[in-house]
């Protein structure tokens, strides 16, 4: 049943990652910044912004792992 469940999950998520938009990750003022600056740097300035975004997420993520393994019945 597990194994299953972990095939349900990979499957949702690799839809889930396919059907998603682009996302858009600058403030107000960034964006004002990015299109005085071209098209070129906003994309740029927006894919970096996205890319520093994963690391807290990934801490978070591997210290909620860890509780839950821990503290799982």
């Amino acid at each position: 049943m597990a194994h299953m469940r972990l095939w349900v999950v990979a499957l949702m998520m690799a839809f889930l990652s396919l059907a998603a938009e682009p996302a858009l990750a600058q403030c107000s003022i960034c964006t004002k910044t990015a299109q005085q600056l071209g098209h070129k740097p906003a994309k740029g300035l927006n894919t970096g912004i996205i890319y520093l975004m994963f690391a807290p997420f990934m801490i978070i993520g591997a210290v909620g792992y860890r509780w839950w393994r821990n503290n799982r019945l």
